[in-house]
């Protein structure tokens, strides 16, 4: 493994927990559901998991910063920074669809160098550190090997996405139209799953319009290391930069000139 394999394990340790919290709150009859000034909601599991993985990072790495999409930032006191998405898919969670995980990332001087997303009803989880390659099973001891498709044509590749709204709102829905009917396949698997599912080689193509670093992190790391390519709309890999498009390498550029900004 590489000189990442403690943070990688420890991240898995974190991934248990939060699968444990997500699994015995998920269709859960008293689940506490709130709206947020954003109007997204947020449940009392995604609090519930942040401050799990936060409190473990207080004990295991006091010196590291903290970025949790409901708790903010926590202040380090170095290069390295862990970015954590309790529940990526709370629309699914609270009406009861499975589509949904706990995306942990770590960050250092400024690059993603470990990311693991749980998907603990879906029975999966994926993973990667820098130069150790990506993988996808239901732990470290179970696992398999990621790779990216070799589909090099669009006639040819599957696409999936989220929602059209968001790429309305960016006046990017002729564009998107455009690219379902330029590929061979089209699915809205949604949120982290169709990232992943390009990452192991089961789609090709992956876009959503609108995202947060911590909807990202976790995922770019893992799409790198399956062989693939990952970039915002316009072009930059930059978990910053507000999207995300993901695909093989034959096919990311091509992607990029339809959608991009």
């Amino acid at each position: 493994m590489t000189g990442f394999s403690d943070d990688l394990r420890l991240a898995h340790v974190m991934a248990d927990s939060a699968d444990d919290l997500t699994m015995r709150r998920f269709r859960a009859s008293d689940l506490r559901v709130e709206t947020k000034p954003d109007l997204t909601p947020v449940s009392d599991a995604d609090r519930a998991v942040e401050e799990a993985i936060r409190g473990t990072l207080r004990r295991a790495r006091p010196r590291d910063a903290v970025v949790g999409e409901e708790m903010g930032r926590t202040r380090g006191h170095g290069t390295r920074c862990w970015i954590i998405d309790p529940i990526d898919g709370t629309k699914n969670y609270v009406r009861g669809v499975p589509v949904w995980a706990t995306l942990i990332a770590l960050v250092e001087f400024g690059e993603v160098v470990v990311g693991v997303v749980s998907a603990p009803a879906l029975g999966r989880r994926w993973w990667a550190a820098k130069g150790g390659g990506a993988w996808t099973g239901r732990g470290l001891t179970k696992a398999s090997r990621c790779h990216v498709s070799a589909v090099s044509r669009l006639s040819d590749a599957s696409f999936s996405f989220s929602s059209l709204g968001g790429w309305e709102e960016r006046d990017r829905l002729d564009a998107v139209v455009d690219l379902t009917r330029a590929v061979w396949r089209t699915r809205a698997y949604g949120d982290f799953w169709s990232h992943m599912l390009v990452a192991e080689g089961a789609v090709d193509i992956s876009a959503e319009p609108e995202l947060s670093p911590w909807d990202m992190a976790a995922l770019t790391v893992i799409v790198e290391e399956a062989g693939g390519v990952w970039t915002d709309l316009s072009g930059a890999a930059d978990v910053e930069g507000g999207s995300m498009v993901c695909a093989n390498p034959a096919l990311h550029a091509e992607v990029i000139k339809r959608l991009g900004d």
